[in-house]
């Protein structure tokens, strides 16, 4: 008896399915009824709803329609991934809001660089402070940086006054994807325990970042899922006043935690094992 019902209800679901269409996102699927796509967004409903709903293109990576044809859409690619601090290089920056439109929004990022002399370059010195920028995101597996605000001036050299070289940097974080909650928990488990083997430092006065090995107790206290954020509460030897970090990234045998020092910027490596 039990055997028939499941096999009811799996006929049911598959049935449901051929007679709807699906979205898919970059975290997640949607099974509903495509009613129109327009230039930056696609508008939907819900099986047994009248309720218009709608979503950014920049999110869907493609829509397998009932009738057995599937749209790809290039505005989910369009962007290079960022999967660790050496990416840093994939990180997009535009001043324009309709690219970001849909994206996950992790948060402000800024960068100022400065010329060593009156005489510095003034084209180098910008280079340094979007490469900084670059680098910030990258710490927190940003790949797109929308830019609200460069102030940019040369150096200025006179008999009662000087300044060098001087670019400053404001924009806005954001990503394509974002690590999955419940797959993280379950790929953690109920372990706690864990050690930190790699930590990345940006520091606020400076324009590369500083890798070394570690060796480092981390425990988890308790794990949230805060506005599709994955949050830990925990302990990192060494960190006294840091009890809250967010995982960036996981792959089957670490996972990457950020933090804001305050003075620096930290990424650090986790081992599963």
């Amino acid at each position: 008896m039990k055997i028939k019902i499941t096999l009811i209800v799996l006929l049911s679901f598959f049935l449901c399915s051929a007679q709807n269409d699906t979205i898919f996102l970059n975290n997640k699927k949607i099974v509903c009824s495509v009613n129109e796509i327009t230039t930056d967004a696609v508008k939907f409903t819900y099986p047994n709803e009248t309720l218009t709903n709608s979503i950014y293109k920049n999110t869907i990576q493609s829509i397998s329609f009932s009738s057995g044809r599937i749209q790809k859409f290039n505005e989910s690619t369009s962007y290079k991934s960022v999967d660790n601090v050496s990416d840093f290089d994939n990180v997009s920056i535009t001043r324009v809001e309709g690219e970001i439109k849909g994206l996950f929004k992790l948060g402000e990022v800024s960068s100022k660089a400065v010329g060593t002399t009156v005489f510095s370059n003034q084209e180098q010195v910008k280079e340094r402070a979007y490469k900084k920028l670059k680098i910030q995101a990258s710490f927190q597996n940003g790949n797109i940086i929308y830019l609200t605000d460069q102030r940019t001036e040369g150096a200025k050299s006179g008999f009662y006054t000087s300044s060098k070289a001087e670019t400053n940097l404001t924009g806005i974080l954001y990503t394509t994807k974002l690590p999955n909650f419940n797959q993280f928990q379950k790929l953690i488990g109920n372990k706690k325990n864990f050690t930190a083997v790699i930590e990345n430092k940006l520091r606020n006065s400076s324009f590369g970042m500083d890798v070394k090995k570690i060796s480092k107790d981390f425990e988890i206290q308790s794990i949230k899922n805060e506005n599709s954020l994955i949050i830990i509460t925990g302990k990192l030897k060494g960190v006294k006043k840091q009890s809250t970090f967010r995982v960036v990234s996981f792959t089957d045998t670490s996972f990457n935690i950020f933090y804001d020092g305050k003075r620096a910027e930290y990424n650090v490596k986790i081992n599963l094992n």
